[in-house]
């Protein structure tokens, strides 16, 4: 990956069914552009990585350990390691971006979809 791109020339890795990433990958850290489908779902998982997060488009209810809440624009999040987690879309999808620390090595064996038109930006 070239340090200078722009986010249409990064195709989307399909994270999970109805969620793809355009992901930025650094030594240390991992910058996704994550869109997901109406309604779709990351279901409840945990990672080593600590996360950041917040809402461009859309809404999403998110449930991190025992909290839950649901995010419209602006909405922020922080996942500490080993949290279990899980976010579901609002009916008219959304678009958010995460950030991990240590990077995200596990999402670097999944293919790219280069097929999948990106949402976001329009």
């Amino acid at each position: 990956m070239t340090n200078l791109a722009e986010l249409k020339e990064i195709a989307p890795k399909p994270i999970w069914n109805g969620v793809a990433a355009r992901v930025v990958q650094g030594e240390r850290i991992t910058l996704a552009v994550v869109e997901l489908e109406p309604n779709g779902l990351v279901p409840e998982h945990q990672h080593p990585n600590e996360q950041l997060g917040i809402v461009l488009e859309g809404s999403v209810t998110f449930r991190i350990e025992e909290e839950s809440k649901r995010l419209g624009r602006g909405g922020t999040w922080r996942i500490f390691g080993d949290a279990p987690h899980e976010v579901r879309a609002g009916a008219r999808g959304a678009v958010v971006i995460d950030v991990f620390t240590p990077t995200r090595t596990d999402w670097e064996s999944i293919e790219d979809d280069p097929a999948r038109s990106p949402r976001w930006p329009s």
